[in-house]
């Protein structure tokens, strides 16, 4: 590890708050852009909010066939990414009626957040949960961006008394987290993040509630696994993305750290009438 990123995790670390123990009981509702964000961000949480006894939710925005749409047919692809994401939260410990896909096109949520509002404040009202876990609000991509504002907005539309935490995933994608390396596009969008972080500023005032998840790391490792179109190259061909392939792995090193990391707020709102 470079003495930067060292540095940079000591940081972090030695700043956050430690989420409540008596949180864990708390019923949830994830909020996940694509399939295998819910993992990434909050596996180790879920984790042990199951292990509680808490009731917990995943509902996941988009219907995953654009992820590799240029080398598998995209309703097959689109199969394959639900089948995953189902036996994924298997592992987690969640069941399959706990699972809820609203499948918009991936890349396509932010032209339907108005399709989407009424769905995602159905499942609130509905479940009214103590908690709801959303991306990070600078987030890059526009699935992420909109999955926030749809659930914000939701929040907004009627009363709820609940904790809001933030969870990041493409926000680690910067130095010194992951090095300057890779293709073009891959190093730009590093540096843009590095930069509106302000070279990890914000990891430190925005996301200093930590989630402590080392001793269930391995359990959410083998939840990611099931997200097999993310992590393998299903077909043998270079352009087949992998999470492993960006950085030389130090992206996905990120997410199987002894914390996960929040950024949380107090929601409290009152519908009028």
């Amino acid at each position: 590890m470079n003495p930067a990123r060292q540095l940079y995790r000591y940081l972090v670390t030695n700043n956050r708050q430690d989420y409540h123990p008596q949180n864990f009981r708390k019923s949830a509702i994830i909020f996940s852009p694509h399939q295998d964000d819910e993992t990434l961000g909050c596996g180790g949480t879920i984790i042990r909010k199951k292990q509680a006894g808490a009731d917990i939710k995943i509902v996941f925005m988009t219907d995953g066939s654009g992820s590799h749409a240029h080398l598998m047919n995209p309703q097959k692809l689109k199969t394959l990414r639900r089948n995953e994401a189902l036996e994924a939260a298997e592992v987690l410990g969640l069941d399959r009626s706990d699972i809820f896909f609203l499948d918009f096109q991936d890349g396509t949520l932010k032209f339907n957040q108005q399709k989407a509002l009424p769905k995602v404040l159905e499942i609130l009202t509905n479940f009214d949960p103590e908690e709801v876990f959303i991306p990070y609000s600078k987030e890059e991509p526009s699935d992420h961006w909109a999955t926030y504002k749809i659930v914000q907005s939701a929040l907004q539309q009627s009363t709820f008394n609940l904790t809001v935490y933030e969870y990041p995933i493409w926000f680690w994608r910067q130095w010194p987290w992951t090095s300057l390396v890779g293709r073009p596009r891959e190093i730009l969008s590093c540096l843009k993040n590095t930069w509106s972080s302000g070279f990890g500023y914000k990891f430190l005032t925005d996301l200093n509630c930590s989630v402590y998840v080392a001793d269930v790391l391995e359990q959410k490792k083998m939840a990611l696994e099931e997200h097999r179109s993310q992590i393998q190259r299903l077909v043998d061909d270079s352009s087949w993305m992998t999470l492993g392939d960006l950085s030389k792995g130090e992206f996905l090193d990120c997410f199987f750290q002894d914390y996960e990391f929040f950024y949380p707020s107090k929601i409290i709102s009152q519908k009028l009438n």
